[in-house]
């Protein structure tokens, strides 16, 4: 299988899994051209997502398929494939190697952090934190969380920040919120 199979096969899981949230809203948006279903977990919605190809295949090459489909609840900070395009050239091709499973499921677990966190939520978290909160991946290290203006970032720490370009994705077992930059651990 190539590496572009892997990634459409993952990014369909990861779309599927996005779709099938646990709270259910009025219209959940768009992603990467795909309608996601609250009723569907976080890797069944990710895998119909045609902008996280990259991300769905480098979650298989981990093997965090089930972990990601699995009850949760999660919050997962997921970059497009753009994002992932901005790492340095052979960056992904290396990551996905099976002998660089450990790495890739570090960075891969950095976007993840357990529990549900809306929008809403970070925002109040922002609010009560002074202008910044912290949260704890399950990869054991923070992002931080800030607001400028009406949008929310997220600072890895090494102080590389990303958008959050789509929030609030409710899935059966959690929210997605597309970001526009991979973070690293």
């Amino acid at each position: 299988m190539t590496i572009r199979t892997t990634a459409r096969a993952a990014a369909l899981a990861l779309a599927l899994a996005a779709i099938s949230g646990g709270a259910v809203l009025a219209k959940n948006p768009m992603v990467g051209g795909a309608p996601m279903l609250p009723t569907k977990s976080i890797v069944e919605n990710a895998v119909n997502s045609r902008d996280h190809t990259t991300l769905v295949a480098a979650v298989k090459a981990a093997g965090l398929v089930d972990t990601l489909a699995g009850p949760g609840p999660f919050t997962v900070f997921a970059p497009t494939n753009a994002a992932f395009a901005k790492l340095p050239p052979g960056t992904v091709d290396s990551l996905v190697q099976p002998q660089n499973k450990p790495t890739l499921t570090k960075v891969l677990t950095y976007h993840v952090v357990p529990g549900t966190y809306t929008g809403r939520d970070l925002m109040a978290l922002v609010r009560k934190g002074g202008g910044q909160a912290e949260l704890r991946t399950v990869q054991g290290g923070t992002l931080a969380v800030m607001q400028k203006g009406k949008a929310l970032y997220v600072a890895d720490e090494k102080g590389d920040t990303a958008k959050v370009t789509i929030g609030d994705v409710m899935q059966s077992n959690g929210v997605i919120h597309v970001i526009n930059t991979v973070m690293m651990p």
